[in-house]
Parts: C-alpha cells; sequence; structure tokens
C-alpha cells in the first residue's frame, strides 16, 4: 500500500505528534508499505528518505502552546505537488483542525483520508467560531482514529461524529538497550523530567516547587531538566538551596534520552493539563525507568491508575515531594513498577498499533480509488481567511 502521511508540525522540533509520525512511518516501511511524509521543515534540514519537506514553518498560537507549522496558498500548493506526485492509495492527516499542512490536505485530498486526532482541548469561542470552516476539511475525511478516550471526545465535541480508538505506539525496542550518561547511576538518588521546559503545561514549576522539600530531607538527591527552552533562564532563576541540584541538559539527542531513563531512579512527569496520552511515559517504562506523574486523566490511564506507575495530585508541589520521597526510600517498589511499567509498554509496542492502524486504512481502500488532488477556488478563499505564507 502507498500510504501519505502529513504531519502537522516541525518535524525537527520535539513533540508527540512528530514522535508518532516518525514511528507510525518506520512501523509501516517495517511491514513492507510504500510511505511518503509531508512535514514543515527547514530546507537546508537533512530529512529521513521517506520525509517531503513541505518548506520553512512559523509559529503559530494553538492549543496552549506556539506550533511551528505551515498555512497558506503556497503551503496548498506544496501539498498538492505532494499528493499528485505520490500517487497514494490513501492519506493519513494528523490533528486535522490544527492551522498547518493537514487542514489544507484536507481541503486538496479526494479519495480515501484518514485522520488522527491527538489534542484533548475545552471547547473554546475560536473553535465555536471556526466550526463551519473546520467542517469543510473534516467531513471529507473517511475514517478519523483517536488516540486516547479524551481526544475522542474532543472529536465528539467540537466536530460530531466519533473515532475508532487507537493509543499512541512506543517502538519498545528502541529503549530497552542503551548506556547511562557518563558518571551515571549515582547514590543520592537522581530523577528526570523531559519537555518543553518554558511550557507551563509541562509542569516544571511545579517540580522544582517540590525540590526545597526533597532536598531537605535528601541533599545529595539530583534532578536532571532535559528538553527545549530558554535553559539560561531557567538555571538563574533556581532557588538558591536546590542550585547545587538541579542539572539542565537544555534539548537532548533521541539516544541520550534513552541513555538518560537508564542514569535515574525515576522520571518526573509534572504536566498540569492538556494532555490526551503521555508517550513520553510510555517511553520511561519501555527503558524499565519507573514514573512519578501528575494524575491528570491521560496519564492516570497510562499508568492503569497507579499500578504501572505512582501518582501525585496535579499541581500539587508537596504532594510530588511526598511521593518521590518515598519512591527514592523504596528500592523494591520502584523494582516492581519497573516490571510492570514494562509489561505496559509492550501493550503498546507498534508492531501491535501500527496493525491497527493499517486495518482502518484498509477499511477506507476497499474500492481501489487513489487520492487525488484538487485545489478550487473555494479553497483558495478558505486560504486567504487562515492566513498566508512568509
Amino acid at each position: 500500500m502507498r500510504v501519505g502521511i502529513v504531519c502537522p508540525y516541525d518535524w525537527t522540533a520535539p513533540g508527540g505528534v512528530q514522535v508518532h509520525v516518525r514511528d507510525l512511518a518506520q512501523a509501516l516501511l517495517e511491514m513492507g508499505h510504500e510511505v511518503s511524509v509531508l512535514a514543515p521543515s527547514d530546507e537546508e534540514t537533512e530529512l529521513e528518505p521517506y520525509v517531503v519537506s513541505a518548506g520553512r514553518p512559523v509559529p503559530v498560537p494553538y492549543n496552549g502552546s506556539v506550533a511551528r507549522v505551515n498555512i497558506g496558498p503556497v503551503s496548498a500548493t506544496r501539498v498538492r505537488r505532494w499528493i499528485r506526485d505520490g500517487d497514494f492509495d490513501v492519506v493519513h492527516v494528523h490533528e486535522p483542525t490544527s492551522p498547518s499542512l493537514s487542514m489544507l490536505a484536507c481541503w486538496v485530498a479526494r479519495g480515501p483520508l484518514v485522520a488522527t486526532c491527538h489534542s484533548s482541548v475545552a471547547k473554546s469561542r475560536a473553535m465555536s467560531a471556526a466550526y463551519f470552516i473546520l467542517q469543510t476539511a473534516v467531513e471529507k475525511i473517511d475514517a478519523r482514529i483517536a488516540v486516547s478516550e479524551k481526544a475522542r471526545q474532543t472529536v465528539v465535541e467540537h466536530l460530531g461524529g466519533d473515532a475508532v480508538l487507537i493509543p499512541n505506539g512506543v517502538t519498545c525496542k528502541h529503549f530497552a538497550s542503551g548506556s547511562p550518561l557518563p558518571g551515571y547511576p549515582r547514590e543520592g538518588g537522581t530523577m528526570l523530567f523531559l519537555g518543553r521546559i518554558d511550557e507551563d503545561r509541562k509542569g516544571l514549576d511545579v517540580l522544582l516547587g517540590a525540590m526545597p522539600e526533597i532536598v531537605a530531607q535528601r541533599p545529595d538527591v539530583q534532578l536532571l531538566v532535559a528538553g527545549p527552552g530558554d535553559v539560561e533562564y531557567v538555571r538563574r532563576h533556581l532557588a538558591p538551596t536546590i542550585r547545587d541540584n538541579v542539572v539542565v541538559l537544555g534539548l537532548i539527542s533521541d539516544a541520550d534520552k534513552v541513555s538518560a531513563f537508564k542514569s535515574v531512579d525515576m522520571y518526573v512527569a509534572p504536566n498540569t493539563g492538556g494532555e490526551s496520552f503521555g508517550i513520553v511515559l510510555l517511553e520511561s517504562m519501555a527503558a524499565g525507568c519507573p514514573v512519578l506523574a501528575s494524575d491528570i486523566d491521560a496519564f492516570a490511564r497510562v499508568l492503569e491508575d497507579g499500578t504501572c506507575g505512582a501518582l501525585f495530585r496535579n499541581g500539587d508541589s508537596s504532594d510530588l515531594a511526598r511521593q518521590a520521597l518515598s519512591l527514592l526510600a523504596d528500592k523494591p517498589r520502584r523494582e516492581l513498577l519497573s516490571d510492570e511499567g514494562a509489561r505496559r509498554a509492550e501493550m503498546f509496542d507498534w508492531s501491535t498499533v501500527a496493525r491497527d492502524v493499517v486495518r482502518v486504512y484498509e477499511s477506507v481502500t476497499a474500492g481501489g480509488e487513489k487520492v487525488q488532488a484538487d485545489l478550487s477556488g473555494q479553497t483558495l478563499g478558505r486560504l486567504s481567511r487562515m492566513g498566508s505564507d512568509e
């Protein structure tokens, strides 16, 4: 099967959707399918052989963050050309309601079209105001996938209709092996935060707020902070009492992420909301690293309400500190969570998840129709209302 996949966000920027698309594409290739991924990316960036750049991304506020996307007539032309040249049996767009390549592909494509919704967002005035514009895109979708029950609810509440639930996947073999970072593991206990360090909903402030209490009882504890953002700002604003206990790594490679999981006693996910699943939890669990996470619904579901990882009250730094101290002092419990987490991660391995996605493809391609490209004047009118390329 020839599959075209549209990634809405900057291919080279860290993010759960990008990881999902990359891993899905690689799983499909291993299954023998032909895959092309269209994604925003700077033209000079070296990309995987199956990735086609749609041009330089621009920042757009979306879902409590700033997404780097492509939108506008120039991008629409590139989408049309990619579909025309791809001769795809099915096109699979991700986050079809985001102002991005995915929405453009929905407008431009004619033929078998599948969409995966990742976001879990409360209904907003902006979404309500844009309802009819969004409908012109999503009405062409033949099958919808949601990565979580929360994402499925978002589809139902915002767009109407329903979606089949196929969760995020993790390539367990990529996380099963790997060596710790130099100098790790270490005595005294080590924790890891991984996420965009300057995005409030990732919860770094909640974790840093717990550190004084943790350090007071375990003076040798260390917190590794990894992820994109203003590293120097974080370093400058660390409280003096915890400055020596926090190591800010900044953005790290995929290989170093695996090594980081292998280096620490636990991974801490203090996210405060806006998460529909939590792929990084599965990555940690696949690496054998115990998880301590906020009890937001998406994380509680992944961790089976505390069976496969520990939970603390969302936004409560004191409760985070108590749970972290308890885990650091209890090696048998950490080992149990490591075993249960690895078992849970195997349930989401891409070897299983990709087969479920292919079944959805097969359900919309039974008639043998190929995907065609069309760009009508009506579509160009919609683009003029959405914005233009720089």
